[in-house]
């Protein structure tokens, strides 16, 4: 299964969809499952289909081993005449971020941040635009050791993707529930540490605008030998 690793050195590719309904997130699903278990492009390092929990929509985090290899990829006459016609079709809405990982964190009783839907992990995916010239302030603000929240009931892990193109960061998080998750979001900002507050504050001065949706991995595949954590 995948791993997430700061500095791994891999392009993760965020490919976001939002749909109206139940029905086209599931045929958007069954789509990318279809061509996740068909990649063998050069480069391909693995790829995990999310479903959408709070509003309709998937999410498929991919590994690519470098810009080149994805975008040979997205060159290629099946993709820009089939895969792009077909999402545009069912999706509303249809945004290919690329990233990097630049910070993780996970719980001590884990040995490293995995995907997949063996884990049954409740994930959230926040995407936060920002000025270029605050990018690594928002990563310096948001990619530092949170010990408060390694004590929080339910948390997992976290990660920051830095966005390549320097005008966003991607957040993702895995909750043991969506119910432990729900109460973590809403926990009043008295409730919270004073460090936590000012961070958050201090974000909320340079964040242009949010995206976040929650997610269940439902599918996922990597390319052989496995990717493993370095």
């Amino acid at each position: 299964m995948p791993f997430i690793k700061a500095g791994d050195g891999y392009l993760a590719v965020f490919n976001m969809f939002t749909c109206n309904t139940a029905e086209e997130q599931a045929r958007i699903v069954d789509e990318m499952k279809a061509i996740v278990d068909n990649a063998a492009y050069p480069g391909w390092i693995s790829s995990t289909v999310h479903a959408a929990v709070d509003s309709p929509g998937t999410a498929n985090y991919v590994q690519w081993r470098s810009l080149a290899d994805l975008e040979a990829r997205y060159a290629t006459a099946k993709y820009q005449q089939g895969v792009v016609p077909l999402f545009q079709q069912i999706a509303t809405s249809v945004a290919l971020l690329k990233t990097e990982a630049v910070f993780v964190q996970h719980h001590q009783n884990l040995d490293h941040i995995e995907i997949g839907p063996h884990r049954n992990d409740h994930t959230v995916i926040i995407v936060m635009d920002c000025e270029p010239e605050n990018q690594q302030a928002l990563v310096d603000a948001l990619g530092q050791r949170d010990e408060w929240l390694m004590t929080v009931p339910g948390y997992r892990s976290h990660a920051i993707c830095r966005g390549i193109e320097g005008t966003f960061i991607i957040l993702y998080a895995q909750w043991e529930s969506k119910e432990h998750y729900d109460a973590f979001h809403h926990l009043p900002e008295s409730d919270r540490p004073d460090e936590v507050r000012k961070i958050r504050a201090f974000t909320d001065t340079i964040v242009t605008r949010r995206r976040a949706n929650t997610y269940r991995p439902v599918h996922s595949r990597s390319a052989a030998p496995v990717a493993q954590v370095r």
